[in-house]
């Protein structure tokens, strides 16, 4: 099974949106193996947007300096994810980056709707409710960042021990 990690942004915890977008998840079949609440600091932040993901050097200083100053506004939820093909799935299922051109029915398409230059115009990052990993590579580099491997849960759903042989 293939794994990929979710941060809940500053934003949908403080719009009071975590648990639809949550459930949006598990509705798609995909089983929550680490979850937790935290602040990190900005060298976590750092690592996590440039270190691994490349944001400064893709982006430029202005949208990464942006990106960890709203980052900073709040706790975030991270939370690892498992399932068949997660880390592509789950990107489908967040949409765009940019809310504005994120599809109605994915989780950027129906809960946010700013765009770039508008959160520009305020010195702002785009709130975008949710992070999702880009690829396997990026998600595993992530997961490591974000969580201990004691903090990873391996567990069955209650379909899958009605599903399963006895001894699995």
């Amino acid at each position: 099974m293939e794994q990929t990690l979710i941060i809940f942004k500053p934003d949908s915890i403080q719009r009071s949106i975590v648990g639809e977008v949550m459930t949006r998840f598990e509705r798609a079949g995909f089983k929550i193996v680490a979850i937790k609440m935290i602040k990190p600091n900005r060298e976590h932040y750092h690592k996590h947007y440039e270190g691994i993901g490349t944001l400064k050097t893709r982006k430029g200083e202005e949208i990464f300096e942006g990106t960890l100053s709203s980052m900073s506004e709040g706790p975030v939820i991270a939370m690892v994810l498992e399932g068949v093909e997660a880390v592509e799935v789950v990107r489908k299922m967040v949409g765009s980056t940019e809310p504005k051109t994120a599809l109605p029915g994915t989780i950027r398409g129906d809960f946010a709707h700013v765009n770039y230059s508008q959160a520009s115009s305020v010195g702002k990052a785009v709130a975008n409710i949710v992070h999702a990993s880009a690829d396997i590579k990026e998600a595993k580099q992530e997961i490591a960042h974000w969580f201990k491997a004691e903090e990873i849960f391996d567990y069955k759903l209650a379909h899958e021990h009605l599903t399963q042989p006895k001894g699995n």
